[in-house]
């Protein structure tokens, strides 16, 4: 009697649990189907195993347009276009998912008004208790808005004018355009899913990996390489130079680079023709100079001549002037041939040359005469360099001539210096200045007409102070 009465005991305790394990199940299932029912951004569907709708949620209804009244007990092949259709991609999607348990793809689907949307699909099999295949579960997404902004993409890159390829992260070709192959002479078939390396020349290929890490550790869009030559490889085994453009590129695969490269081929071999090209042009401008002095030189040599014949001390002295006026000449063109850019000159090498050839031209001696300079580093086109020349040697030429008349010392001193946008050239003699009564507007010296003449020509203006010191100043721009 004891022990029927426990063995009841036991079976009601039993009944009991399976009761509340049913009911927890039940709740379970209910509070999952309210979740899925309630979801409104994804279509969530379920089929029986011959992919008939057995289940139809919030989310399928809005993105298709059907009610599940419409839908449940039709096939699935309701939301396919007809071609798919026609190549039973519905059943062979099914079939797929039979074999693996999972399938994702991606392609159109229609709705009810027979419009078309992309959907992002995942179809997974279903088990029952008894672990045998009972249907499937299908989530879709509606992925119009970013297969549109894809194509866009894609037809930006198509068309673009320079070779564009898309790298993953671990250097796998995703992408090519039209550009690229014609540039590397490989289909896309060729390129896609292989290593980029494969477009890079050997010598440089052991670095290209660190490089590529080294740009996703910091992706910004930036020139490859900057300062460096590039260089692409051809499937024809042969190089060429290149830039390239890298862009990072954030997409559901992960993070890609976007590299626009060009190819630079023809604007190198320019380059290189107007660099040949310049250096035959300085090469000529030295010779040019080079002539121009040596034939300065040679009419010096004969004024010197010519001197050696004249007995009038005034004629003589005139000659002179004249040689010293083309030696201060063809000091400037020996100093550009000299120098390595002949658009400009140094022009404070230019002054002591000029000022000592003078102190030579009449034998002054550096203990009667102190010569001394307070130039900058200003370089001067040969335009103004020529006129500036000229003037300083006159200038020097007066001093030394009439400045110390009766007396065993002095100095002059040769400036040139920048005072803000302006340059200011002046020579300075500490000897007897110049009379009040002597009219230099007047005056007929072919020196002061020649500086006069010279200051114009540059755009300069002329300031004298006639004594203690005396003192011309001439101020122009560069």
């Amino acid at each position: 009697m004891a022990a029927a009465f426990m063995d009841s005991k036991v079976r009601k305790s039993e009944v009991h649990a399976e009761v509340t394990t049913a009911r927890a199940l039940h709740d379970s299932e209910e509070n999952f189907r309210l979740l899925v029912s309630s979801v409104q951004d994804y279509s969530i569907c379920l089929l029986d195993i011959r992919g008939h709708v057995a289940n139809w949620n919030i989310g399928a209804e809005r993105m298709t347009g059907y009610s599940a009244d419409e839908v449940v007990g039709h096939h699935s092949s309701i939301f396919y276009t007809p071609d798919d259709i026609t190549g039973s991609l519905p059943q062979r999607e099914l079939a797929a998912t039979r074999v693996h348990g999972n399938y994702v793809t991606e392609g159109w689907r229609l709705r009810s008004d027979g419009s078309r949307f992309y959907a992002q699909v995942v179809i997974t099999l279903l088990f029952d208790d008894a672990n045998e295949p009972r249907g499937f579960a299908v989530v879709t997404r509606d992925i119009s808005t970013r297969k549109q902004m894809d194509e866009r993409f894609r037809l930006v890159v198509e068309s673009a004018p320079s070779a564009m390829v898309m790298i993953n992260e671990s250097g796998k070709i995703e992408m090519v355009n039209a550009q690229a192959e014609r540039v590397f002479g490989y289909s896309r078939s060729e390129l896609l899913g292989r290593a980029v390396e494969m477009l890079v020349p050997e010598r440089f290929r052991k670095h290209h990996p660190q490089m590529r890490k080294s740009f996703y550790s910091d992706p910004q869009s930036r020139p490859m390489g900057a300062g460096r030559d590039l260089f692409g490889l051809r499937k024809d085994g042969s190089e060429f130079p290149v830039e390239i453009g890298l862009n990072p590129i954030e997409t559901e695969q992960g993070p890609m680079v976007l590299s626009a490269i060009v190819d630079i081929s023809d604007r190198k071999q320019k380059e290189e023709s107007i660099k040949k090209a310049l250096a035959e042009k300085d090469i000529l401008l030295g010779e040019i100079h080079h002539r121009v002095k040596n034939n300065l030189q040679i009419v010096h040599s004969l004024l010197d001549l010519q001197c050696t014949q004249i007995a009038d001390p005034v004629v003589r002295d005139m000659l002179k002037d004249s040689q010293n006026r083309i030696r201060s000449m063809a000091i400037i063109h020996q100093t550009l041939y000299q120098s390595k850019d002949f658009a400009a000159i140094e022009f404070k090498n230019v002054l002591d040359l000029i000022g000592n050839s003078l102190l030579a031209s009449y034998g002054v001696d550096d203990g009667h005469i102190q010569l001394s300079f307070d130039a900058m580093d200003i370089p001067l086109s040969i335009n103004k360099a020529i006129p500036c020349g000229l003037i300083v040697n006159e200038l020097v030429t007066n001093s030394l001539k009439h400045a110390f008349v009766g007396r065993s010392r002095g100095s002059i001193s040769i400036s040139f210096i920048a005072i803000g946008d302006m340059v200011e050239l002046s020579v300075v003699d500490d000897g007897i200045g110049i009379a009040e009564h002597i009219d230099l507007g007047l005056t007929g010296t072919l020196g002061l007409q020649l500086i006069n003449l010279l200051a114009e020509q540059i755009g300069g203006k002329l300031e004298i102070k006639r004594a203690n010191p005396t003192r011309f100043s001439l101020r122009f721009s560069l």
